[in-house]
């Protein structure tokens, strides 16, 4: 019995070995990727629908610099960094991202803000993406900007200097125009800041004559109205968009990077022009946004830039939306 159980073994183990050997064989072979790496990141879009209204978030890129110790003005450098570590963010750099939104309201199609123009490195990338997702320049009907810092309206001209969204009526909040338009604003502002002075002053001479200025409040285009939340600039504005039962707000820039500034709304970003009035404008909205559940698209938001945020204690929350597949 013995015998005949150990002959069997080794038969069974003898047919296992050959069948192995016939089985492997192939996939032993090295595989091969049949392509190199892209090294190149796809175009960077997201659509999502706010009632009837298409949005399109279209990502200008990201730009990395090193923490400098004003970067928060009112917090040590230590604590910007605790801050960045738990958001599992990289101590000692801060990147900043950089998304402008086209609406589709059914009649116009309309851009608010433009980034920061011409394709420089890793930011200036809105165009190109547009062109890669069939979106022609030549059909926004209206460009509705929030405010005049470079990277919100760089991009309303092309490298040679022209309109890069020609058959747009370009709008930009009357208090903001009032007050980089000034001259004797220019003259009493710091060095520091005569360049945002010229700068805005290059980007619309262009369109000398055809800006439209616009209010707080009032409906501007279909379905968009603009909200005073000033602070971070004289005339900064956000947008109240609403369709049907739903409704975004487009914060501009009422906050800069989330896991900083909204986490902690008291923090003060370098950027802010009256950092005192950003901060009691920051909370503001963040209140009712967050008693209402309204989405809210950030210009500086991490891709692709839409979140809701939750109230928590004396702070603020990032939940961010959910990636959908289909519109």
């Amino acid at each position: 019995m013995s015998e005949l159980s150990r002959r069997n073994f080794l038969a069974v183990a003898a047919a296992g070995a050959a069948g192995s050997t016939l089985v492997s064989a192939p996939l032993a072979a090295p595989a091969l990727a049949a392509a190199p790496p892209a090294a190149t990141q796809v175009p960077s879009a997201y659509r999502y629908k706010v009632g009837d209204v298409e949005a399109t978030v279209v990502s200008d890129g990201v730009r990395t610099f090193p923490l400098a110790d004003n970067f928060v003005r009112n917090q040590p450098r230590e604590a910007v960094n605790a801050a960045l570590k738990a958001g599992f963010l990289p101590e000692n750099q801060v990147t900043v991202n950089f998304n402008i939104l086209l609406l589709n309201t059914g009649g116009k199609l309309v851009v608010v803000d433009t980034g920061n123009g011409p394709a420089q490195g890793t930011v200036g990338l809105s165009q190109g993406t547009m062109a890669a997702i069939g979106i022609d320049p030549k059909t926004v009907d209206a460009v509705v900007i929030s405010h005049f810092h470079g990277d919100h309206i760089n991009g309303l001209l092309t490298a040679q200097g022209t309109p890069a969204f020609p058959n747009a009526q370009v709008m930009v909040p009357e208090a903001e125009w009032a007050f980089w338009m000034d001259d004797g604003a220019m003259s009493r502002a710091p060095d520091a800041m005569k360049g945002a002075f010229q700068n805005a002053r290059r980007v619309f001479k262009p369109f000398e004559g055809k800006v439209e200025k616009y209010g707080w409040d009032k409906e501007i285009v279909p379905n968009l109205t603009p909200v005073a939340t000033n602070g971070h600039t004289p005339g900064h504005t956000s947008f109240r968009l609403a369709s049907g039962n739903s409704s975004l707000f487009i914060q501009s820039d009422v906050t800069n990077i989330p896991v900083l500034f909204l986490r902690n709304p008291s923090w003060h970003v370098m950027y802010d022009m009256d950092a005192a009035k950003a901060e009691e404008t920051r909370k503001r909205v963040y209140d009712m946004v967050s008693a209402e559940r309204m989405l809210v698209a950030g210009f500086h938001f991490p891709f692709p830039a839409a979140a809701h945020v939750e109230k928590d204690g004396a702070n603020y929350r990032y939940v961010p939306i959910n990636w959908m597949p289909v519109l």
